[in-house]
């Protein structure tokens, strides 16, 4: 982004004379006073805490100007501010004008898993033949969809768009925000059931990310799910399906699942081979859907094989690390949902351990899962299997439930260990005294778990500094 103020108060119509900062250059956007570069433009955002209080600090750490509620009086004057109704509303504004100006290819991608890898993939594909960003970390939302637009470069060919949602209407805005040249659908699984109810709702809410499609665009949507297919007969734009099944127009073929790799090829190019430095097959659907993107996009063969090989994978999601005791750590701690969390409870059981080393699960609470919750936690039991999963770590009020049905259907109770969500001191320390070099242990649990925090203190000195 590179954009003098006197653009910027144009584009977003502002109520104040900014004339003595016009040629003020701004660089980028931030709503954290306490990270943002300098030449920033500061977005003082209304949560728990009014961002405009951070104003002075915004312009201590390098802010160049800042948004300001005009409902917020008096309007200071020893900084340029840029007086609007509603910040968020501006930055929502300011990005759309943006990205019109800038006009690069938008891919936008929701889905209820995968979302995060099908991002990261398509990204590193598509930058092995044009110049592309994608979204940082979760910046997923109303929010951090308009930054992500916004932090593009003038050279930006493609933006690589992950779109989340806990509601109606949420990806409908950020749809028709982006305006989308190619909308992916990763899958239909239970996350955030509690606020849609039902699948069928949780379908019709990803569907919106297609109101902002544009009228020559392409939907690619994970051709295995009927409630997808039933959705999209009527679309007026294009679409392309991906999956397992052979009915779909791209599917995998001849898959190899190894412990730190997949391998396949494809329908499409029966003759080229795909490696994917990723564990668990549920990614194979993933780097298909990569791959579709690439295909609508023109990318070749060889360089989708470069770009799948080679991607720059955001952290913790099912990363593999080692631990302090040299233990295998497969890191999966951002989130979780019941489909994800079957996925890689059978991608653990999976993995080979040496003579004497044991596969263990630490699981948190899934949460947002309203009235389903006891029992979609105590399903996960049907995925686990006591000769291929020696010890369970359980925390949060309501992996109880799996820990009843666990016990009910004959797991080792001496293999079970539970602890509440304010219990991760203790849970630390017993995996410390647990954990051996040829254990390989699973953490999995939703962001509000903070298993993050567990997993910094079983990695190395050093790798936990990191963190």
């Amino acid at each position: 982004m590179k954009m003098k103020i006197r653009e910027i108060a144009k584009a977003l119509q502002v109520q104040n004379d900014v004339s003595q900062w016009e040629d003020i250059t701004v660089s980028s956007v931030s709503f954290d006073s306490r990270h943002l570069a300098p030449g920033a433009l500061f977005i003082p955002l209304k949560g728990n805490n009014d961002g405009h209080r951070f104003v002075p600090s915004a312009f201590d750490n390098g802010a160049v100007a800042t948004l300001w509620a005009a409902d917020h009086q008096p309007v200071p004057t020893d900084h340029p501010v840029l007086v609007v109704d509603d910040p968020l509303a501006a930055l929502q504004k300011l990005s759309q004008y943006y990205v019109h100006k800038i006009n690069p290819i938008v891919v936008a991608i929701t889905g209820s898993n995968g979302k995060t890898t099908t991002k990261d993939l398509t990204a590193s594909i598509l930058a092995t033949q044009y110049n592309v960003i994608k979204t940082h970390a979760n910046f997923n939302n109303e929010i951090g969809v308009p930054v992500t637009l916004l932090n593009m470069n003038a050279n930006t060919e493609v933006v690589v768009v992950e779109m989340g949602m806990d509601r109606f209407q949420q990806l409908d805005q950020l749809s028709k925000l982006a305006n989308p040249d190619v909308a992916v659908i990763t899958m239909i699984g239970e996350a955030h059931i509690e606020f849609f109810g039902t699948r069928d709702r949780i379908a019709d809410a990803k569907m919106e990310i297609t109101h902002g499609l544009k009228e020559d665009g392409v939907l690619i949507y994970n051709g295995d799910e009927p409630l997808l297919r039933e959705r999209t007969k009527d679309l007026q734009q294009g679409t392309y399906t991906f999956g397992r099944e052979m009915g779909n127009d791209l599917y995998a073929t001849a898959v190899k699942v190894g412990t730190d790799k997949l391998t396949f090829t494809t329908n499409a190019w029966p003759d080229d081979e795909f490696v994917v430095p990723l564990t668990g097959e549920y990614n194979v659907s993933n780097a298909l859907a990569a791959l579709a993107v690439a295909a609508k996009l023109h990318v070749r063969p060889n360089n989708m094989q470069k770009g799948l090989a080679h991607p720059n994978l955001t952290a913790n999601r099912a990363e593999w690390l080692t631990g302090a005791a040299g233990e295998k750590v497969l890191s999966d701690v951002y989130n979780s949902n019941p489909t994800a969390a079957r996925d890689v409870l059978e991608t653990l059981q999976d993995v080979p351990v040496n003579e004497g080393g044991r596969r263990i699960a630490v699981l948190g609470d899934m949460l947002e899962l309203g009235k389903a919750a006891k029992d979609l936690h105590a399903s996960l039991a049907e995925v686990i299997n006591p000769t291929k999963l020696q010890e369970v770590y359980l925390v949060g009020p309501e992996m109880a439930a799996l820990r009843d049905r666990l016990t009910a259907d004959g797991y080792p109770v001496s293999a079970i260990h539970y602890y509440g969500a304010d219990q991760l001191a203790p849970l630390i320390t017993d995996l410390n005294h647990d954990l051996k070099a040829d254990d390989v242990i699973l953490l999995k649990g939703s962001h509000g778990i903070h298993l993050e925090k567990v997993l910094a203190k079983i990695m190395p000195a050093q790798s936990a500094n990191n963190e």
